[in-house]
């Protein structure tokens, strides 16, 4: 049986390229709407960067993490926008466009 955070990178890891998902999300479709912030937890132990994309998650506005661990909240911009998700003028990601219908 899998714990909770390997649930949550399953989730995660399904993200694709240019597409982003928020917390909340990412917890509904790991089985409980509650954990968002399971999720922000999970996230920032992340084992394994590399096939765990992380970076693709954002909060319910569109906002990176201030406290993105893998180099910051710029590391995430630029992670994204290598991703091809363009950001509106405030900073945020458009959800309209780049948000995740949770279709693989």
């Amino acid at each position: 049986m899998k714990n909770t955070f390997e649930i949550i990178y399953d989730v995660v890891k399904k993200i694709p390229k240019g597409k982003v998902a928020t917390y909340g999300q990412i917890a509904l479709m790991a089985g409980n709407r509650h954990w968002s912030q399971v999720v922000g937890y999970a996230l920032h132990a992340n084992p394994d960067p590399e096939n765990i994309p992380c970076y693709r998650v954002v909060n319910r506005f569109g906002e990176v993490s201030k406290a993105f661990v893998f180099g910051g909240e710029n590391e995430q911009v630029r992670l994204l926008k290598n991703d091809g998700v363009k950001f509106l003028p405030d900073g945020r990601v458009d959800l309209k466009k780049y948000l995740w219908d949770g279709e693989e």
